[in-house]
């Protein structure tokens, strides 16, 4: 079962890329328009790794989702700035480790909303909802009609805010925002993040910020120390804080995966 947010007429804006398709060309899919590519092959001339980026922050969302289905019992996960669905998408690696998983969607481009129902099909057992809403208004996100059909806020939630929060500048209060979405779910809940940083090549990722802020889109990489501040009050999940490829690895790789061409860090942290 699959159940739609939908604004009316809510248009696509193709006047200037978007990140969730830009990542999407990464990926080597095919929901992107021109302006995307077109802003997608600038940070590749600047950062040519970008695509292997893409592909091991993915593999995390993979290994993260199936440790929380298969090891940590939870089963309800919400999944924030989803990005166009690339299969396996969360809830699939979600609902093959336990099919009566329910997975709640959020993301705010029109585009993610037009491929939902298409792509992001639920079990008999389980439950997919997609909610179009902006991270950076939390609230919204929280009070919708569809989060609470679909999810029991008094029982366990897996939190995913995988490559988004490197989108939300320090003006827009990212710690907040973290603090009041994890504020909303119970004890034994878990924090699944990952996030850009320019610890390992500070001079390429800031001109890979630049490209995107003249796309119009905000960005701001943030240090170890930074991301770490966002698991304030939560408890790492082993090897803690560190680059995805050497979070729980399962014997997948990408070729060329060092720590300078991924340039992420990732963990998943419980809520006491």
């Amino acid at each position: 079962m699959t159940d739609l947010d939908q604004p009316a007429n809510e248009e696509i804006d193709v006047s200037q890329p978007h990140p969730a398709r830009m990542y999407d060309f990464y990926l080597q899919g095919k929901d992107y328009y021109e302006v995307d590519k077109a802003a997608a092959a600038r940070v590749q001339t600047v950062y040519p790794s970008i695509m292997i980026t893409a592909r091991v922050n993915r593999q995390f969302m993979h290994r993260a989702t199936r440790w929380l289905a298969a090891e940590a019992g939870i089963r309800q996960f919400l999944d924030i700035g989803t990005g166009i669905p690339t299969r396996p998408n969360l809830h699939q690696v979600a609902q093959e480790a336990a099919p009566e998983s329910h997975v709640v969607y959020a993301d705010y481009d029109p585009i993610v909303l037009r491929h939902a129902e298409a792509l992001m099909r639920s079990t008999p057992e389980g439950r997919t909802a997609y909610i179009q809403a902006d991270v950076r208004d939390p609230e919204t996100i929280l009070s919708a009609d569809r989060l609470h059909e679909t999810l029991d806020l008094t029982r366990p939630v897996a939190l995913s805010l995988n490559a988004l929060l490197h989108f939300v500048p320090d003006e827009n209060h990212p710690y907040d925002i973290v603090q009041r979405l994890v504020g909303a779910i119970p004890s034994g809940s878990y924090l699944a993040l990952s996030h850009v940083t320019a610890d390992f090549a500070p001079e390429l990722w800031e001109k890979v910020a630049e490209v995107y802020r003249r796309g119009g889109i905000p960005s701001q990489v943030r240090s170890r120390d930074e991301v770490l501040k966002f698991f304030d009050g939560l408890e790492l999940v082993d090897p803690g804080l560190t680059v995805p490829h050497r979070w729980r690895p399962d014997g997948q790789s990408v070729e060329g995966a060092t720590d300078e061409a991924v340039s992420i860090y990732a963990a998943v942290a419980r809520k006491p």
